[in-house]
Formats: structure tokens, sequence, C-alpha cells
């Protein structure tokens, strides 16, 4: 990402109003994340939880299109990157670390409920992204959270892994993956 220089930002200042609000508009329709981004910081009616409202549709309507076909796991795995994706442009416009949290239960809850399924197929990598995800999410809550919140993730969190762990595939992972949320003392 550039960083902008002392000329730029002098050359920005001499702009007109008019000038900088054609500038910004323009910006604005070609970059969609920064569209985005910009209604997140100036419109009052859009927060948090409207970018979470939208992006948890957008990972529903992943897994509803983007999982059908013959090869149900690799579907599955594309869709997983996908929710990756867009719970990564949700955290980089709102720069709110407990909403990535809550986009990846959201995700994690999704899989769980409807997918397991495919955690026994011969291919092994929507196992694996699920159990990355899982860990991820883990690593965020003790990473990123006050230890008293920890308490509201736990349960899932733990439920994730326990069911991760009971699949044969879980002891071939090329990483470790985490038993449970661990609080601390």
């Amino acid at each position: 990402m550039p960083i902008p220089s002392a000329d730029f930002k002098r050359a920005l200042k001499q702009l007109s109003e008019k000038e900088k609000e054609a500038l910004l508009l323009r910006a604005a329709r070609r970059d969609a994340e920064l569209y985005d981004t910009l209604c997140f910081e100036l419109l009052p009616d859009v927060d948090a939880a409207t970018v979470y409202e939208q992006a948890s549709d957008q990972i529903h309507e992943l897994f509803a299109v983007g999982a059908t076909g013959r090869l149900l796991n690799r579907s599955l795995t594309k869709a997983l990157s996908k929710t990756v994706k867009e719970v990564a442009r949700a955290r980089r416009i709102t720069k709110d670390k407990r909403l990535e949290i809550d986009l990846n239960l959201y995700a994690l809850r999704h899989i769980f409920e409807n997918y397991t399924g495919q955690f026994e197929s011969p291919y092994a990598g929507f196992f694996t992204a699920t159990a990355r995800l899982a860990a991820r999410t883990t690593q965020l809550v003790q990473k990123n959270l006050h230890e008293d919140l920890w308490l509201e993730y736990k349960a899932d969190l733990d439920d994730f892994l326990t069911q991760l762990h009971a699949r044969s595939k879980s002891r071939s992972l090329k990483f470790e993956l985490p038993r449970e949320l661990v609080l601390a003392d």
C-alpha cells in the first residue's frame, strides 16, 4: 500500500471542496471496499451490527450457492476460502477484531450444523480448512480479547475442537490443533 508523499498531501490541501468531493466519489466508485469503509465511517445507520449482518448473509450465500455439484468437498473448500476472505474484508472495514471472531464462529456453526458429513470424505481439504479456521479463531480469542470475554466463546470453541479431534483425520493434520480454549487462572 503506497504511503502518501508530502507533495501529494500538499496538492490535496490545495484542492477545493468540490474537487475533493469529486475525487472521493470517483475513488469510491472504483473500489467497493473503500465505499463500504466510507459508509461505515460516515453514515450513522451503518454500524458493526450492520456489517455483521451483511457479512453473515454473504457467508450463508457462499455455502448455499457454492456448496453444490458433484465434487461437494472441493466446493465446500472453495466456499470456506471465500468465507475467510469475506471475514477479513469485514474486519478491514470495521477494524473490529471481535467482529472477525463472531463471523468466524458464525461460519463454523454453519459448517458443523450442515456439512460435518463431508469430514469423512477421502479428500481432506475441507476438514483441514475447517480445522485451521477453528484453530485460528481460538488463537484470535486468546490474543485479541480480554480474558473476561473468553467465557462467552469457550463453549462453542470447545465443542468445535472436540468434534474435530474426534475425527480420524485430526491425527494427520500438519499443524497443532488445540484441544480446548484454555482459560487463564
